[in-house]
């Protein structure tokens, strides 16, 4: 499958270069030590415990997970459970994790990433209906961040196509970000699906004149925009939420704003157990509190937003932005359908990135 490429340009390569700076130093990967984030307040090792729990996750949560698991572990049913985190783009931890990485739950960008490993016989088939949302424990949507003041008036996906500005989202053969980032303005551009040509003329034309770097995951392609590249990143609104944080004291130079706009993408980010897990029971148990009110809550304090309709209520104020119109991966007929028709290795969004790299 296409999914599971790696698109390179061959032009612009004063570009990449920048670019090749910020993979070598974000290959963000947590294991079972001390010190940094993953410690608890305190300075008590996350990783120690009588029973483990190993972690695979795409890039861009593990600031909810630097909040959650600790609170989990103070818990009943956490205490005495250490933990191994390991982040990065989707579709590689996915890779990693069919090939054998030990692991004992996953958290992925996309559904496909987990279906990966139900073909692989590590995830049980029924895995979306082990948990409520179709194991979808929190999300987030499309949001667009741009520099501080908004110099290029950036409001709407039409924006995006100006002459002259320049977008920053990752590469789709291995970012499930990217995929999202992608599907947000085309279906916008072609009413959820009913014109597909209008939507891949704009893909078409945003890949081909304004997109010049190609990050391997969400979180790399964050760091590419705080290096100064690019006008406009497309983000999950999670990201953008943290950046803009991050920044609040920052040189006015490196200060960022975002939006939302009145038409995009809700994000659904799977979680899964590997049934192949020394110990089940304490993955299960972790997984079932990712859905608790409490961690619900954390989720939302982390940026994300919680799945749970009550906690999703609580927290509505949040997360400003006026949304007319919120596209499900649904809308489009599902992961299945869509990865084929425009990621897969005959995929339409396929065909416009390889025309670009062999350009």
């Amino acid at each position: 499958m296409n999914s599971e490429k790696t698109y390179r340009r061959v032009r612009r390569p004063r570009r990449i270069i920048g670019c090749l700076a910020v993979v070598a130093a974000l290959v963000v990967s947590v294991a079972a030590c001390g010190g940094g984030s993953t410690d608890e307040p305190g300075g008590i090792d996350i990783s120690s415990g009588s029973r483990h729990v190993n972690l695979a996750a795409y890039a861009v949560p593990k600031v909810g997970f630097d909040m959650v698991i600790p609170a989990f572990r103070e818990t009943p049913e956490g205490h005495g459970i250490g933990f191994s985190q390991s982040y990065g783009a989707s579709g590689d931890q996915s890779r990693k994790a069919a090939r054998g990485l030990p692991v004992d739950v996953v958290n992925f960008s996309v559904a496909p990433d987990v279906t990966r490993l139900v073909k692989a016989g590590v995830v049980d088939e029924d895995w979306e209906d082990q948990h409520p949302n179709k194991s979808v424990a929190f999300g987030s949507v499309v949001a667009l961040v741009v520099r501080e003041g908004n110099p290029k008036n950036i409001q709407t996906w039409d924006d995006l196509l100006k002459p002259g500005v320049e977008v920053v989202t990752p590469n789709p053969g291995s970012s499930g970000s990217a995929k999202w980032n992608l599907l947000a303005p085309y279906a916008a551009k072609s009413d959820a699906g009913k014109n597909p040509d209008a939507g891949l003329g704009y893909i078409r034309e945003l890949v081909r004149n304004h997109i010049h770097v190609l990050p391997k995951s969400g979180r790399e392609a964050t760091t590419t925009f705080q290096q100064g590249q690019g006008d406009v990143l497309i983000s999950y609104e999670n990201e953008a939420i943290m950046l803009e944080r991050d920044n609040a004291g920052a040189p006015a130079s490196q200060r960022v704003e975002y939006m939302v706009p009145s038409d995009t993408f809700r994000i659904d980010n799977p979680v899964a157990v590997v049934n192949t897990s020394d110990d089940l029971a304490a993955a299960r148990t972790f997984v079932d509190y990712l859905f608790t009110p409490p961690a619900q809550r954390l989720w939302a304090q982390a940026g994300f937003r919680p799945t749970d309709p009550a906690v999703a209520a609580q927290t509505r104020g949040d997360f400003p932005g006026d949304i007319t119109k919120l596209t499900t991966i649904e809308d489009l007929g599902g992961w299945k359908d869509v990865d084929k028709q425009l990621f897969g290795s005959d995929g339409a969004i396929t065909a416009v990135y390889d025309e670009e790299a062999g350009s």
